[in-house]
């Protein structure tokens, strides 16, 4: 591939591409496979706290393995609790890469907590990372966007999770709402947005108990993989996906 192709390849933004075992690394090499340069956003603090710890390797790599898809990559590592990231971001893509076709928002803040014992600094920081953080984003991407009518797409990660899990699932929630609304308010810029709900991804966090719910729950008897949420995330950036809008798509496998 010569420059005058590399130079016409469409841009995306990932968020949250942190772990190689993620879905959101999964998503930077599938679109880098199909033709995409990919800017992404990492944040090694969050991983640090979390029980899996941090990848140190990880962001190296995963320039690495989309490079050898012919795809030139911009890592970025934000705080997007910070409100001031978004725009930061956005200009950093847009100075190594250009500007963005494609948001997908896989970014989150994700600590168990039930009704009665979430910290209201707990609370508020799942509404910072994944609602506000998300609406932001979103904003900074349309006042930007200058891409051909229909080409423009944002796409969402979110999860019904409730129980157990009162901030993240009750801050998931508020991203379905700003992602639809997206579709209708985005309208006059050809822009589609769509929220895909993965159902519970083997990305590394189930324990043996969890595993043996998930799959027997699941008409397909099997776990979710991180490269099933790739493939429709794939499809819906593409020309083919373009119909696809305001959406919150379930692809779990039919989980129970």
């Amino acid at each position: 591939m010569d420059g005058t192709e590399q130079r016409h390849r469409p841009i995306a933004l990932v968020t949250g591409a942190g772990r190689s075992a993620g879905i959101a690394a999964s998503v930077v090499l599938t679109l880098a496979q199909r033709g995409w340069d990919v800017g992404f956003t990492y944040w090694t603090p969050y991983d640090e706290r979390m029980p899996w710890g941090a990848d140190p390797e990880a962001v190296t790599r995963l320039g690495d393995q989309a490079g050898a898809h012919g795809a030139t990559t911009a890592a970025i590592e934000a705080d997007l609790s910070d409100p001031g990231a978004t725009a930061a971001v956005f200009e950093a893509v847009e100075r190594e890469l250009g500007p963005v076709t494609a948001l997908v928002l896989a970014h989150c803040e994700s600590v168990d907590s039930g009704l009665l014992d979430t910290s209201i600094e707990s609370f508020d920081r799942h509404f910072a990372v994944n609602a506000r953080a998300s609406w932001l984003l979103i904003r900074e991407y349309a006042r930007r966007f200058r891409g051909p009518h229909g080409t423009g797409r944002v796409i969402s990660l979110t999860s019904d999770a409730t129980v157990g899990n009162l901030p993240y699932g009750a801050s998931k929630g508020a991203l379905d709402r700003i992602t639809l609304a997206a579709a209708q308010e985005l309208a006059h810029l050809g822009v589609t947005a769509n929220a895909i709900d993965p159902g519970p991804t083997d990305t590394g966090w189930m324990t043996a108990e969890v595993k043996d719910a998930v799959l027997r729950s699941t008409p397909l008897g099997r776990l979710g993989h991180p490269q099933d949420c790739a493939n429709l995330v794939a499809f819906l950036c593409s020309p083919e996906g373009g119909w696809i809008n305001g959406q919150l798509l379930h692809s779990d496998g039919g989980l129970a």
